[in-house]
């Protein structure tokens, strides 16, 4: 089973090789370091470790807080691993999804995670109803008195959580929607981002394409994407979607993308819902002739 180690310390007077040698004593082949804050979820190589990790795979970290630093994200990375068929281990912590033990901390953690939310709801709720029993008001005042000021700091407000929520599920959609667009229609691109995604983290294309519109207006995504598709034969579109899944994970297998196709739903040149490697090896080669591939 590959173990794939992950490295991260907060600042540069910080070396990550105390990591990087417990992550080799570990049997980590191959370890990744990284320098971001822990605090921030979008992080380059973190990205590319999630998106290259395949069926069987261990992610291994020396302690929980080098990967996350709150439970809803140490969840929702274990969640996408599992999602792949890959596992989650950490060194100093009772945690390794491959185990039942491991899986059994984990479902402790979550009920826990649940349970905090659950008693956020309630206190909301109780001082909510306090202070109407107090005759008081709740919501702000400048917004009931419709005060320009006040509107424009609610919407900038809205608009920022908006853009943090976005970089927590970049690296879900944006390598795609760069690469793939505007080449390829929104419905396929569409597609082939939802494909290793769990079905509660699936986007629909509207929200899509306004997390898209959101990117390209403050920059990080190029104009180009929100463009006109570009017209192609029927005859192509199929070897445009295998390219598509195997320039997002180069060193994919013919197998693993058949398994893709199939959870896609995506139908075979000859209708059939059961893909064979013979079938895709055909396609990537159409796909190499045609430029589609780098």
């Amino acid at each position: 089973m590959p173990l794939i180690g992950y490295a991260r310390v907060s600042t540069e007077d910080q070396t990550p090789l105390p990591q990087s040698q417990a992550l080799k004593s570990a049997g980590c082949a191959e370890i990744h370091e990284e320098q971001a804050s822990g605090g921030n979820r979008a992080r380059p190589v973190l990205a590319r470790v999630l998106e290259r990790v395949a069926k069987g795979d261990t992610l291994v970290v020396v302690r929980i807080d080098r990967l996350a630093r709150s439970l809803s994200h140490l969840l929702e990375v274990i969640e996408q691993l599992e999602a792949k068929g890959a596992f989650f281990r950490s060194i100093q912590d009772p945690i390794d999804t491959a185990s039942p033990q491991g899986k059994f901390t984990l479902q402790v953690l979550g009920a826990a995670a649940e349970f905090e939310r659950a008693l956020i709801r309630e206190r909301t709720k109780a001082g909510l109803a306090s202070a109407k029993t107090k005759g008081r008001v709740g919501g702000n005042p400048g917004l009931r008195a419709r005060d320009p000021a006040a509107q424009r700091k609610v919407r900038l407000a809205r608009q920022n959580g908006y853009m943090e929520r976005l970089n927590e599920t970049a690296q879900d959609w944006v390598p795609h929607v760069r690469r793939l667009r505007p080449d390829m229609a929104w419905e396929d691109v569409l597609r082939i981002i939802n494909g290793p995604l769990p079905e509660a983290r699936r986007w629909t294309q509207s929200r899509l394409l306004r997390a898209v519109n959101a990117y390209v207006r403050d920059g990080f995504l190029p104009t180009t994407v929100v463009g006109r598709a570009n017209r192609r034969d029927t005859d192509d579109r199929l070897p445009a979607i295998v390219a598509g899944i195997k320039g997002a994970k180069p060193d994919m297998t013919l197998q693993a993308i058949c398994d893709r196709l199939e959870t896609m739903r995506e139908r075979t040149p000859r209708g059939r819902s059961k893909w064979q490697p013979s079938s895709v090896k055909m396609l990537l080669e159409r796909a190499e002739k045609l430029g589609l591939l780098d």
